[in-house]
């Protein structure tokens, strides 16, 4: 039996007032903008998309794993300069995942991992029927396994 599970994007309202600092602002804050130079290379954890060849993305430190447990953890992220938040659907997996090698990391309800996996994009689905096969795993955090920044998070539906 297979398991239903929603990705989950993060808000674009999170962002809002960082997306309108100027560049001294920013820099009090850790985070700067990049002109993206590469494609993929650039992923926006807001729209779930590789940001194209030109466009601007903030560079920001984000606690993503805002967890009580030793498990939190924090690293930087791409925000689209002009992003909308994705809402994919159930079971649908953003394309800027399909290509990438991906830890997937499976998380109790105290925040405590318990689960971990190395996979290639095109293969994560059957990664995250495996890990919700435990029960224990009450949600899922997908990085880039080669720089490791966080991408998105999976819960059950």
């Amino acid at each position: 039996m297979s398991t239903n599970f929603r990705f989950e994007a993060l808000p674009k309202q999170r962002f809002d007032n960082l997306l309108r600092m100027s560049d001294e602002e920013l820099q009090s804050r850790h985070a700067k903008w990049v002109e993206v130079d590469a494609e993929p290379g650039y992923p926006c954890r807001v729209s779930l998309e590789d940001a194209k060849i030109g466009e601007r993305v903030l560079l920001v430190p984000y606690t993503h794993h805002d967890a009580d447990s030793p498990y939190r953890a924090s690293g930087p992220i791409f925000v689209r300069e002009h992003c909308e938040t994705a809402q994919p659907a159930i079971n649908e997996i953003p394309k800027m995942l399909h290509h990438r090698l991906l830890s997937v990391r499976g998380y109790d309800a105290m925040g405590y991992l318990i689960s971990a996996e190395v996979v290639q994009g095109s293969e994560l689905r059957a990664i995250i029927e495996n890990v919700f096969g435990n029960d224990s795993v009450e949600y899922i955090h997908i990085h880039n396994a080669r720089p490791g920044c966080f991408n998105c998070a999976v819960y059950r539906t």
